[in-house]
């Protein structure tokens, strides 16, 4: 059975700012951990990346995701979470 994470199916959006920094921290890192971004001729350390990530969560380009089912996080465009028919405040 493939698994649907869009937000119709009961995934939530999470203020980032609610998690603790360790958390916020932990999730960042399983995140660039897992997205395997190239970037190209850079070497960018796993801080770096981090560090991107949050500033889309801040700026809003991106947000942070929980499906209650799965009891995992994950961080989206905005505007991919917005296709799927979730309006962010």
């Amino acid at each position: 059975m493939p698994y649907d994470d869009s937000p119709d199916h009961g995934v939530l959006e999470i203020p980032y700012q609610q998690l603790s920094a360790d958390a916020l921290d932990g999730v960042l890192q399983e995140f660039v951990g897992r997205e395997g971004t190239d970037y190209g001729d850079y070497d960018v350390s796993l801080e770096q990346k981090k560090a991107q990530v949050l500033e889309q969560l801040k700026s809003g380009q991106a947000l942070l995701l929980f499906d209650p089912i799965g009891q995992s996080c994950h961080i989206e465009r905005t505007e991919v979470v917005r296709q799927h028919g979730l309006q962010p405040d």
